[in-house]
């Protein structure tokens, strides 16, 4: 009698705010796990840098190229038979960025639902992660992160902006019922410099995707 196919988890995805440590991290677990990767696409993003400088003007545009870019992700990793880490999730733009941008009055409320009218078409003809890990981060940190990395597009960024975003990522994480959840402090853990912090992380990780079978 043959045995039963081990089904293979799909699709991780890392969540959290600007400069929380999500592409670090989502580099690191794919090389200890040989996972495929997923990138939110900065550098070659038409619209990015337009909208650090004008929010009003680019911020619907942004965010449809987003929501398309990371639809397309979601579907290929479906698609596929390999386990896809991704940086970021559909949801968050949705969710956190998109309504940010209408509650400070950078996005019409007719551009806003449109954007969430297509958000809802199509994430009905997908799946949320096996696994979402939130980076929990505090101010002060994300802070440090971005200016470390120096891009000149997020200098003008406010202080105000990135804690508008945190409060809607507790938010959403508070109520998040899609499927299963690891939260991590990056307040508290240096998985970028510190090998034994990034090994608690692993072993973490590997009791949740234990737990999905």
């Amino acid at each position: 009698m043959n045995e039963p196919v081990k089904p293979i988890v799909k699709h991780v995805a890392i969540a959290g705010n600007i400069g929380a440590g999500k592409t670090t991290l989502c580099s690191k677990l794919a090389r200890h796990f040989s996972w495929d990767t997923h990138f939110e696409s900065t550098d070659d993003n038409p619209y990015l840098a337009d909208f650090y400088h004008d929010m009003q003007r680019w911020s619907f545009n942004l965010q449809i190229y987003f929501l398309n870019n990371r639809y397309q992700q979601v579907l290929k990793i479906l698609q596929g038979d390999r386990t896809v880490i991704q940086d970021r999730t559909i949801y968050e733009d949705a969710f956190i960025f998109a309504p940010n941008l209408h509650d400070m009055g950078l996005m019409t409320s007719r551009d806003f639902e449109n954007y969430f009218s297509l958000f809802k078409t199509m994430s009905s003809q997908i799946q949320a992660p096996d696994l979402l890990i939130y980076l929990k981060a505090s101010i002060p940190t994300l802070v440090a992160h971005i200016q470390s990395r120096g891009r000149d597009y997020e200098g003008s960024m406010s202080l105000d902006y990135l804690k508008r975003l945190n409060d809607r990522y507790e938010q959403w994480i508070a109520n998040y019922t899609e499927g299963r959840l690891l939260v991590i402090n990056a307040d508290e853990i240096d998985f970028e410099n510190n090998p034994e912090d990034l090994g608690k992380i692993v072993n973490t990780v590997q009791g949740e995707l234990h737990g999905l079978f």
